[in-house]
């Protein structure tokens, strides 16, 4: 049920913005009627993204990304409860097989993962089950043999039989206020702390310690190059990938929306690779090729190809016929049409197709670079996936996203400069 905890929450935070600005902040502005459309579907401006969404959508990602750490950037009544720190205790019942019964009391210390304490001390009490001390990490969990300085232990046939009064066996478990005693199938007792709904470092650090590690990084570099030249790379690649792609895609995809012989001949292989993942080539282009940087290229001149290909077929089959009729009706050639129909009016698809193209490289650059790549983000999260460096993987992830989200604004603002014709019929 914990896991669903942060679903129910951020839908919980969806629905509360919604009801907030669309029903406080939006109608307690006034507005015209001009404003108001009629017709969504269709309508491509009808239907716009809303900013004070985008903002609330991103805040609380790392709203629920503190909470779910312990971030210190959050107050801390915004934290989820912790794993449990401190002194714990639970008594068990030990019995002989002549029926003699004894309880004594386990005492465990609890401590932060990165702090080596001792076992408590404590006083072994009367008769012939001792009490026991322990000391275990947080989200960790030990075994302890309660029996190993009982007067009456295993030796004698004595057995656990009751964890703080319920009853216990092998392979069965008590649910205490501190944690989970469970026994395991020789008999020995396994205390497991209660974890809290909070993630530990190791798998999820807060985001001050990726900040850190960003921070780091950019000044110091990683494994011998500075980020900037690790992201140089990954781009580099990505950018002669996509332009080899687009300049053999482009031409072959109106080499088949023209002509039929071509759409005939080229059609089975693009429909055949187009939905071929590009990650799925990586043994073959290594061995065609092997791991160096001609590898990733042709990798990358793969996953644009048939975008390129499949767009540009599709810019020119989507032409109205009604245009060329025109064109032909006022005195134009086939190189005019060519040039003044054909080549306009396949560009929003080419720049949609693009667009998407790039998105494919730089997701693919990445597994790219996680075999035998000295330089590159895709190396950098695999380094560090080595050796448990959470914090550089998510710094690396994060940066991915964003850079591709740039490369997207990127290709968009192009598309408004270049073709300011879309949408327009």
């Amino acid at each position: 049920m914990s896991s669903f905890v942060p679903f129910l929450i951020y839908i919980g935070i969806f629905i509360a913005s919604y009801l907030v600005v669309h029903y406080i902040v939006r109608h307690s502005t006034i507005t015209g009627f001009n404003s108001l459309k009629t017709v969504t579907f269709g309508d491509e401006s009808a239907v716009t993204s809303d900013r004070w969404a985008s903002i609330i959508s991103v805040i609380t990602i790392f709203v629920l990304w503190g909470m779910f750490t312990g971030s210190v950037l959050l107050p801390k009544f915004l934290h989820m409860p912790g794993p449990f720190i401190g002194e714990a205790s639970f008594e068990y019942t030990a019995e002989t097989p002549d029926g003699q019964k004894d309880t004594a009391t386990v005492t465990v210390l609890v401590h932060p993962v990165d702090q080596k304490v001792d076992a408590p001390e404590v006083d072994p009490g009367d008769g012939w089950a001792k009490n026991d001390s322990a000391a275990i990490g947080a989200w960790r969990s030990g075994l302890i043999r309660v029996d190993k300085n009982d007067e009456l232990g295993r030796d004698a046939g004595a057995t656990v039989t009751e964890v703080n009064g319920r009853p216990i066996a092998p392979g069965e478990s008590v649910q205490t206020e501190f944690g989970r005693v469970g026994m395991s199938p020789k008999g020995t007792l396994n205390f497991e702390p209660a974890k809290g709904w909070q993630m530990e470092a190791i798998w999820l650090p807060p985001p001050e310690d990726v900040a850190k590690r960003f921070v780091e990084i950019a000044s110091q570099g990683f494994r011998g190059s500075t980020l900037w030249e690790h992201i140089g790379y990954s781009l580099m690649r990505v950018i002669v990938g996509f332009f080899l792609g687009a300049l053999v895609g482009i031409p072959l995809g109106y080499a088949m929306g023209l002509s039929d012989w071509f759409r005939g001949w080229f059609d089975p292989i693009v429909e055949f690779m187009r939905p071929v993942p590009p990650l799925a080539l990586i043994p073959l282009v290594i061995i065609w090729a092997g791991i160096g940087e001609a590898g990733k290229i042709i990798l990358l001149f793969l996953a644009a190809l048939w975008i390129m290909a499949i767009a540009a077929r599709s810019g020119v089959s989507g032409v109205k016929i009604s245009k060329v009729h025109a064109a032909y009706s006022l005195g134009a050639n086939k190189r005019q049409i060519m040039r003044y129909v054909i080549v306009p009016n396949s560009l929003p698809e080419i720049f949609t197709g693009a667009r998407v193209a790039m998105g494919v490289c730089w997701g693919t650059v990445v597994a790219a670079e996680l075999v035998a790549a000295e330089k590159g983000a895709g190396m950098m999260i695999m380094t560090a996936a080595k050796f448990q460096n959470t914090d550089i993987v998510i710094m690396g992830i994060i940066m991915i996203g964003v850079i591709g989200f740039g490369i997207d604004i990127l290709m968009r603002w192009a598309e408004r400069m270049l073709v300011p014709w879309k949408g327009r019929g």
